[in-house]
């Protein structure tokens, strides 16, 4: 790997602010992300929850649709990092920050919750808020990690194919992940890991291939719209479909991130927001270099989910309330903002003094690298 990406890792790179029209599409990504899991992650969606026993009265139907992007929410916010990685290099600074924010939150959060009592102090648990991967399936943060590793490779492949090979390469992830993913009864098994490697093939080829058509706002703007609109009705009506089958199949369409809806919203919707032209905004991107943050912090992991929305915000018991519409949209924004401050927190105060500790141990560890490659290239 001397010309690799690690080789590359102590190279300067000028400085450049990232566009705040894709730093505000984050920002609305993970604010439903949050909004996703305050409805999935209480108690709302449960067999004997207060939405499967009327799903079609008019909470139940708000609260199904304010929670339906969070799939959708995951395609948008991998899109992103595809569209800004495939040109660019994976370094031991930019593995080091990203290891550091997950490691401190899980450990942090999930030491606290120890201590306190409110979760069980055994070895199993202990094991578990020290280690960095737990799941390789649907949990988003390990499988982020183990994807993130992938991209020098995948750059390897991207730069090194054909526009022609890079279509036919999505044509046919789109038949095994989108096309089996959406017939139901042709279902096809599915780690996050290699979805966000699909996904990562979709943003660099817009990236990578710049069409004509990839800059029209009003075409993507409508588009957006529309899919928004069919993700919408597709909810209300597998709502209706589950109190007549006594089923809960109204994500059916959004279940999971490869579904046709969660990937036609998620690509449209990332194509208006790249298209819109929008003052750089040092808010906008402080705000937005905060969303990572906000997610390792709400969902941490199952005592947090726990903590947050049954015994703190008590999803369940406000349902019934008739400022319940609100009421979830200020806990929503609650959760988002005071997440939000306390990464900027750590950001400022943790990760700036640590980053500049890796700065200088950087062409170290980059220098004992060559090292170790130049001993192994004798053999």
């Amino acid at each position: 790997m001397k010309n690799g990406n690690i080789a590359q890792a102590g190279q300067p790179k000028p400085a450049s602010h990232r566009d705040s029209n894709i730093e505000l599409f984050r920002i609305i990504t993970m604010f439903f992300i949050v909004a996703h899991h305050y409805v999935v992650n209480s108690g709302l969606t449960l067999e004997d929850g207060p939405i499967a026993a009327n799903p079609l009265s008019g909470n139940s139907i708000f609260l199904l649709l304010f929670g339906a992007w969070g799939k959708i929410g995951i395609n948008c916010f991998v899109m992103i990092t595809g569209y800004f990685m495939c040109k660019s290099s994976i370094t031991l600074r930019k593995f080091a920050k990203l290891l550091g924010e997950i490691m401190f939150y899980k450990i942090g959060i999930g030491l606290i919750f120890l201590i306190t009592g409110y979760e069980p102090l055994c070895l199993k648990s202990l094991v578990k808020t020290f280690l960095p991967v737990s799941s390789v399936e649907t949990n988003f943060v390990g499988c982020y990690i183990l994807f993130f590793l992938f991209i020098p490779f995948l750059n390897i492949l991207i730069r090194n194919m054909t526009e022609k090979q890079h279509i036919l390469l999505l044509l046919l992830c789109g038949f095994t992940y989108v096309f089996f993913g959406t017939i139901k009864k042709m279902p096809v098994s599915m780690n996050y890991v290699s979805w966000f490697i699909v996904l990562y093939f979709m943003a660099s080829y817009i990236r990578m291939y710049p069409k004509h058509i990839f800059s029209k706002t009003k075409l993507w703007g409508m588009l957006t719209a529309g899919s928004i609109v069919l993700c919408s009705l597709s909810v209300v009506c597998c709502a209706w479909l589950s109190l007549k089958l006594h089923q809960n199949i109204w994500y059916f369409f959004v279940t999971d991130s490869n579904t046709f809806l969660a990937v036609l919203v998620g690509v449209c919707a990332f194509m208006f927001f790249k298209t819109i032209k929008i003052k750089y905004s040092s808010f906008i991107n402080t705000v937005a270099s905060t969303t990572f943050g906000i997610l390792l912090i709400h969902a941490n992991c199952d005592a947090m989910r726990r903590f947050l929305w049954q015994d703190v915000c008590q999803n369940v018991k406000v349902y019934d309330s008739q400022l319940m519409p609100l009421i979830s949209i200020g806990c929503v924004c609650a959760v988002f903002c005071g997440c939000s401050l306390i990464d900027w927190l750590r950001i400022r105060f943790i990760e700036k003094p640590f980053m500049k500790k890796i700065s200088v141990w950087e062409p170290k560890i980059i220098a004992w690298w060559h090292r170790k490659e130049e001993k192994y290239a004798k053999f």
